[in-house]
């Protein structure tokens, strides 16, 4: 006959452990891909941040290259973005030329894999977007899985943990990346033009569609404009609330 309680109290450890696992993985792809580079963020209030990306599921860094001193005389290392203040975020720029050489190589080289991908690349991606596309039957999977367990002598101690498992089974079912966006799908990989709207102006971009996320859409090889007097080589993370894929520029 198991020890009930101390079944109970495994339980609720290994839930724990495994939830904050899945928590702790659950990264924006879009953000990821500028991770330990460069990056100068633009804020919709016109602040201007610069330092080496760092991302975490809660939010993002920015570490500066050199302390900054204030004039109260504390010193600052990096700039910390929460999650709750990514409507902030007018764009995350990667100027191309802040980055290292061989940084800038990597880049060059991830341009090439994105720009007109090969039938393996978009066979492979067109796998990823089945898997998003089936949030719901995977809750269906997962219960029935739990179901099955609860049947066993372990299974039925669970059964007053219901809580436990059901924040288990959103975090993994929440993990999944269902942003899946059928208009957008045809363009990844070709160039587009990137309406950016900046208080009461819009902007269009024209750059190679990487990717997207719910959240971002990342475009690279953008001619940005620095502060309307000129432009620098780029690549680019906008929210989607302030960008728009609006044509196809090729």
């Amino acid at each position: 006959m198991p020890d009930t309680f101390a079944l109970t109290i495994i339980s609720i450890v290994l839930f724990t452990v495994v939830a904050a696992f899945i928590r702790g993985r659950i990264r924006d792809k879009c953000l990821k891909s500028f991770e330990k580079n460069m990056v100068t963020l633009e804020k919709t209030s016109g602040k201007i941040i610069w330092g080496k990306l760092r991302v975490e599921n809660t939010g993002l860094e920015l570490i500066y290259s050199e302390k900054n001193k204030k004039s109260n005389g504390h010193e600052e290392n990096s700039y910390i973005m929460y999650k709750s203040e990514y409507p902030e975020i007018q764009a995350l720029v990667r100027y191309h030329d802040q980055l290292s050489d061989r940084t800038r190589k990597e880049r060059d080289k991830e341009l090439k894999k994105v720009y007109h991908p090969t039938l393996l690349r978009r066979f492979l991606r067109k796998i990823q977007n089945i898997f998003k596309t089936v949030k719901d039957s995977l809750m269906d999977v997962v219960n029935l899985l739990i179901g099955q367990t609860k049947k066993t002598s372990i299974g039925r101690s669970l059964s007053s943990q219901d809580k436990y498992v059901t924040k288990l089974k959103n975090d993994l079912v929440g993990s999944v990346e269902t942003s899946y966006e059928p208009l957008l799908e045809r363009y990844i990989g070709h160039r587009v033009v990137l309406n950016l709207t900046k208080g009461d102006k819009t902007r269009g971009y024209q750059g190679v569609l990487k990717d997207y996320s719910s959240e971002f859409v990342e475009i690279m090889d953008v001619d940005y404009v620095v502060e309307e007097v000129a432009s620098k080589k780029a690549d680019l993370i906008v929210l989607r609330k302030y960008g728009t894929i609006r044509h196809l520029g090729e």
